[in-house]
């Protein structure tokens, strides 16, 4: 049984789009960030501690025959040393857009799998150059409200696609779930779990 520990409709396409069974559901956590936190160590911690959560609520269910995983996932934006999650309002957005204006920033996911045996974690990163913004295509952008549930109030399957010239990674990380890793993530999973039972 699978359980992803997410809300995100982005994560439900790309993990359905790889063909995997499972169902959803998000952990209610204070996902703001420690001091001191990197944008690698922050996005980690939210992946483990959603699926973490989601576990606990569900262990019961766990049986040798079908064995219980959840997947935790969580992304975010860092640039010019700042860590960019989703906006909390449409000044947020603009600042975090005007921020990526012109440059190139990295998109960082934290995908974690817990199981009884193990849990099995992982870091994806994704480089993305910006063009330069006009104040009036910013404007637009917010209007929309495309922005304002999104890690870096963007889109890269949206309009700003039109935006973005290039990337170096992988563009499904962008999206929200790098799915190559995270299909490896969950084999990795399945394995610990085989191999706990062969040690019983």
């Amino acid at each position: 049984m699978l359980i992803l520990a997410s809300a995100s409709p982005r994560r439900h396409e790309l993990l359905t789009q790889a063909g995997l069974s499972f169902t959803a559901e998000a952990a209610d956590l204070n996902e703001e960030l420690l001091a001191g936190e990197t944008a690698a160590v922050y996005v980690q911690r939210l992946a483990e501690e959603k699926a973490q959560a989601i576990w606990n609520l569900h262990k019961a269910a766990d049986t040798l025959d079908d064995p219980l995983i959840v997947l935790g996932a969580d992304t975010c934006v860092a640039s010019e040393g700042q860590i960019l999650g989703k906006p909390v309002d449409t000044a947020d957005a603009r600042r975090m857009l005007e921020l990526l204006s012109g440059r190139t920033h990295t998109v960082l996911t934290g995908i974690a799998a817990v199981t009884r045996s193990r849990i099995v974690r992982g870091l994806e990163i994704t480089h993305v150059t910006f063009n330069v913004l006009k104040d009036a295509e910013i404007a637009q952008y917010i209007a929309s409200g495309e922005p304002m549930d999104k890690a870096g109030a963007y889109a890269i399957q949206g309009y700003a696609a039109r935006w973005i010239p290039r990337i170096e990674g992988c563009y499904f990380n962008v999206v929200g779930l790098p799915i190559a890793r995270t299909v490896d993530l969950l084999a990795q999973a399945r394995e610990a779990l085989v191999a706990g039972e062969r040690s019983l």
